[in-house]
């Protein structure tokens, strides 16, 4: 799998936690640095970490679906984008979320990490390169997240809805 390739998963990947970030930046008052901070850092943290543990349960069970890998990425890859796109339509509230709380963003990161997971687990499927792979999904989620608290906390719940449909 090429890099451009990878980069749009990745952008792709990073859209749900995106819509939570805006969700950060508009529930949270006062915020900060270090509130943009943490909550990059968790959503991009299990961006990273989940392919890479897709990709070893993948690579443990190669040798046994190797005849059919091809349709087990195809059919994964399509879950994925339909998930995004039925998510996108949902009318779902998120009042009185604290993103402070740190047991409650753990739940979060891991909740929009799941997609990652399955895309891991794709990887090792068509032999990508992991390490890079998750790397740049992790980076390119944390610095979405860090923009998306951003516009959560300057331009309110307009943007919301819109981050999930593009994704």
């Amino acid at each position: 799998m090429n890099l451009i390739t990878i980069f749009f998963t990745s952008i792709g990947l990073a859209m749900d936690a995106f819509a939570v970030s805006i969700s950060g930046g508009i529930s949270l008052r006062k915020i900060t640095l270090k509130d943009y901070l943490i909550i990059a850092t968790f959503f991009g943290g299990f961006q990273f970490i989940m392919p890479l543990l897709g990709w070893f349960s993948g690579w443990f069970f190669r040798d046994f679906i190797v005849s059919f890998d091809h349709w087990i990425a195809f059919v994964l890859l399509f879950f994925i984008g339909g998930k995004m796109i039925y998510e996108s339509f949902q009318d779902e509230e998120e009042e009185g979320i604290d993103f402070r709380n740190l047991s409650i963003l753990l739940t979060l990161a891991i909740a929009t990490s799941i997609d990652a997971l399955a895309v891991g687990l794709t990887f090792s499927v068509i032999k990508t390169p992991i390490i890079e792979a998750s790397t740049l999904i992790g980076i390119i989620t944390f610095l979405i997240c860090l923009f998306g608290v951003f516009v959560g906390s300057k331009f309110g719940s307009f943007f919301e809805n819109q981050a999930s449909i593009i994704g």
